[in-house]
């Protein structure tokens, strides 16, 4: 049967993320966007329905770049709150060595509701801890996103440089290289989907330079080579890091990364702040993508992504909330205002707009996940869709809608649409029992932390 088209109609503002006037509104036929209607039109393509968007700022679904699911189970938890990235992971690696598998479902349940209420239609986690009895961490994650309707890129990270060699985490986290590249193996062939529409896909992620060996590096570039999918890592975080890979390698991270073979367009980083002149151009002439994570850079005092001399030396630069033990939210419109300022603290306020913050969350997030098929509005991409409105109090005497949500704080989208599907309808999504999630993912936190 004909999927049934949809007009969403007279928007009140809309966002494309390019050049095209849809003003007017757009066309829905399953999970794509076949028209753009300008100012004043209507649909050349004859539709069904009409949905009026009147009263709704349109925005191409938000796309998180960077984050650790696993992580809401320790948001603001009093040990860590006040200190930076290296005391912070060794005091938290103890806890989250006791995860348990129904703590990561819970964790990946609240990650992406919370995700999918801010208007985030896309997420990239990056899941590098597999103790004992949580070798199937990928496979859960892969069967919630599927529960929730959304699309991700699960990446299969890996820590195989331990306290005993020099490295950070301790012993029960690491794992042998053969385990590591099996199972990555294993999740290429049974999960990742390519080409457009993909729903899930799957990257490999060698955790950082102070957790994982140089010949895992390598071989992670090989294999991800081999069966063409992304690579993704942590570099360039804090200046500890940068004097770690001194030490350990004698090379700055940007050496150590092309050392390693992945100064390619098939990487994108986690972080990438402490870049000088040299590195950002080559960075940029490589194509590599960067993750900006404006809120966990703040809270680890970390210090401010380049974002936009990467972006303009030829970088994709995107936006991830990272973990939420250092933002300690999931909220991808936040994470746009968040870097609309931390940026226009090093640039200025004229070099860094509110488009330019939504473009970072929406086509560069897009390009940094290697797609061109999401993250914009235009005929032919996927139906991913974040429409918020502009009613409440916070937005009380404001003029321009499209700038209004992010300088007036909006935090919650009204309506999702992933692949043509409403996921999320008056501010709610369709089939989530939210406090009994609440209720539960709690608890477990509790016990995670109590030991």
């Amino acid at each position: 049967m004909t999927p049934s088209r949809t007009w969403l109609r007279n928007p009140k503002a809309i966002f494309t993320a390019n050049a095209l006037d849809a003003t007017g509104g757009l066309v829905i036929e399953g999970e794509r966007i076949i028209e753009v209607v300008g100012a004043g039109g209507t649909p050349q393509s004859p539709y069904e329905v009409t949905f009026e968007a009147r009263d709704h700022v349109i925005l191409p679904g938000l796309i998180n770049t960077h984050h650790h699911f696993y992580q809401t189970l320790t948001r603001a938890w009093a040990p860590v709150v006040s200190v930076p990235l290296f005391p912070w992971l060794t005091n938290l690696y103890p806890v989250w060595a006791r995860l348990t598998p129904r703590d990561l479902e819970l964790a990946t349940t609240v990650a992406l509701a919370e995700l999918l209420l801010s208007g985030c239609t896309t997420v990239a986690d990056h899941h590098y801890l597999f103790p004992g009895g949580m070798e199937e961490s990928i496979d859960i994650e892969v069967s919630v996103v599927k529960k929730l309707g959304m699309r991700a890129m699960l990446t299969r990270g890996s820590m195989t440089l331990g306290e005993a060699d020099g490295g950070l985490p301790p012993q029960q986290v690491v794992q042998d290289a053969d385990v590591i590249l099996a199972d990555s193996e294993r999740l290429i062939a049974q999960y990742h989907e390519r080409g457009e529409g993909a729903k899930v896909q799957i990257g490999l992620a060698p955790c950082s330079p102070f957790s994982v060996t140089t010949d895992i590096m390598r071989s992670s570039a090989a294999l991800a080579e081999q069966h063409d999918v992304r690579l993704h890592t942590h570099l360039a975080e804090t200046i500890d890091e940068e004097e770690f890979c001194k030490e350990m390698f004698d090379l700055r991270t940007v050496d150590y990364l092309e050392s390693v073979g992945w100064l390619t367009d098939r990487t994108w980083l986690g972080h990438g702040i402490h870049f000088n002149d040299e590195e950002v151009a080559r960075i940029g002439a490589a194509g590599v993508g960067v993750a900006h994570c404006p809120t966990s850079n703040m809270r680890l005092a970390s210090g401010i992504c380049r974002a936009v001399e990467l972006e303009e030396a030829g970088a994709a630069v995107g936006l991830g909330v990272d973990g939420s033990a250092s933002n300690d939210a999931s909220n991808m419109i936040l994470e746009a205002r968040q870097a609309l300022y931390l940026q226009r603290l090093r640039y200025g306020a004229e070099r860094v707009t509110p488009e330019r913050a939504l473009g970072w969350a929406t086509t560069g997030s897009a390009r940094a996940l290697g797609r061109d098929d999401i993250g914009q509005i235009a005929p032919g991409k996927q139906a991913d869709l974040a429409l918020f409105t502009t009613d409440d109090l916070r937005f009380s005497g404001s003029h321009d809608p499209l700038s209004a949500l992010l300088l007036c704080g909006a935090d919650k989208a009204d309506r999702v649409m992933v692949a043509g599907d409403w996921r999320v309808i008056d501010g709610a999504i369709e089939g989530l029992d939210l406090a009994t999630l609440i209720a539960e993912h709690s608890a477990a936190a509790r016990r995670l932390v109590a030991g």
